[in-house]
């Protein structure tokens, strides 16, 4: 038994350190965690053949597979074709053009994931706020906060919802019906809550609206032939995902097939493609996963779980929500990722030990992490980019300057859950 205690706590140690550098944010997480999972190999906490067995590669390859896709298609100019539609459509209005682009930001997040999304939009509305000689900041936060929302509707959407959809086996249309219903009045609603507090901020001349209304959009199409294919891949790869429950393929397995056969038909530089991957990112969860099944061998989660049930006595409601606003209070400071590792198996735990349904619970846990990682700077891979390349454009967000308006906001979509998983699952 002391040999056991010990490799619990060791664990435990390596696992907290881990999330409290990355909290800290001083050294980069990506080896943070590849640090931590090494640790947990090294100290032989978990062999390396567990070790590896532990890493969810239908995350990784889907979101590899997604990542190849949106860097192909976005060479068409076809994103900067949708901003300049977008600022027209809004008759150069930065108030409307924020609205649109959030809402855009959200539809789209829903069927990429949000950091691909967040990647490919912030260049936009950077060059947009840019034209306008306006603040990108409004634009920035209210993009990251949309893009978190949408991509909880959806299994593809947002990296907490494919490791869930992958470890329990539910499909796109399992997270669509019982996710999508909400999320769509939950976007309208917080964008237009960002419209209202940022209305006077957003004010530009009526020269520059001009000249921006003057661009043709026609123009930023460079390659028709690859937008064609990458657009009828990019639809037959959603497809797949819609029917993967019925064609019995795993999500990766479809996202990878788009992906090789738009590589193969493109006919652009596969070596340049890849660099554009998020490597960073990718290696960031394998570590994660290993440190994770490093903690759920040493029995960490399980006692977690049982303590759980203990305070919840096995109450369906009450674990529901607690699972529900924890999941969205720890999402905002430790990143969602990490803990929807952590939280998957004690979920299993607890439905083991106590026989309740867990239909309510993966969807509290989607919900309150997706939603959650709003609450700060650092509580979804999203953020932390968005943030990241605006202060690279000279307009730093700082942590409380964040924090002041998009936490209220989280905490309001969180009682707006509380109110549908409620009457919806627990009546």
């Amino acid at each position: 038994m002391e040999g056991v205690s010990s490799e619990l706590i060791l664990s435990a140690v390596i696992f907290v350190g881990a999330y409290a550098l990355i909290i800290w944010d001083k050294f980069d997480r990506t080896i943070v965690s590849l640090t931590g999972a090494s640790l947990m190999v090294l100290l032989r906490i978990t062999s390396q053949e567990s070790a590896f067995g532990h890493i969810d590669f239908n995350t990784i390859v889907l979101l590899i597979s997604m990542m190849l896709i949106v860097m192909i298609v976005k060479r068409t100019g076809v994103f900067e074709y949708l901003a300049v539609k977008t600022v027209k459509v809004a008759k150069a209005e930065p108030v409307i053009i924020l609205i649109l682009l959030s809402l855009i930001t959200g539809i789209v997040s829903a069927f990429l994931d949000n950091v691909t999304t967040i990647l490919l939009i912030l260049p936009v509305t950077l060059s947009v706020a840019e034209e306008l000689k306006v603040n990108p900041i409004p634009f920035i936060i209210s993009s990251v906060f949309a893009s978190n929302v949408g991509g909880t509707g959806t299994l593809i959407g947002d990296p907490p919802n494919i490791m869930i959809g992958s470890s329990v086996g539910l499909t796109f249309l399992d997270f669509a019906k019982n996710l999508g219903v909400i999320i769509l009045p939950i976007l309208i609603l917080t964008t237009l809550i960002f419209a209202f507090i940022y209305k006077k901020a957003l004010i530009t001349t009526e020269e520059l609206k001009a000249k921006v209304m003057a661009v043709n959009e026609k123009e930023c199409i460079k390659n028709k032939v690859l937008l064609n294919k990458g657009l009828v891949v990019l639809g037959l790869t959603v497809l797949g995902f819609i029917l993967h429950g019925v064609l019995h393929y795993e999500s990766a397995t479809i996202a990878l097939t788009g992906a090789v056969i738009l590589m193969f038909i493109s006919g652009e530089n596969i070596e340049e493609v890849f660099k554009e991957v998020e490597w960073k990112t990718i290696f960031f969860f394998a570590g994660l996963f290993i440190m994770v099944g490093g903690i759920q061998e040493t029995g960490i989660i399980k006692l977690i779980a049982e303590n759980v049930l203990n305070l919840t006595n096995g109450d369906l409601m009450l674990t529901a929500f607690a699972i529900l606003w924890v999941s969205a209070i720890a999402s905002a400071f430790i990143d969602n990722i990490p803990f929807v590792a952590t939280m998957i198996p004690m979920i299993k735990d607890m439905g083991a030990l106590s026989g309740m349904t867990l239909d309510p619970l993966w969807w509290a846990l989607a919900l309150g992490a997706c939603l959650g990682g709003n609450g700060t700077i650092i509580g979804a891979s999203a953020n932390v980019i968005a943030t990241g390349m605006s202060e690279q454009h000279g307009h730093k967000i700082t942590f409380g300057q964040y924090f002041k308006l998009a936490f209220p906001i989280m905490l309001l979509t969180i009682v707006i859950c509380s109110v549908y998983i409620y009457f919806v699952y627990l009546i």
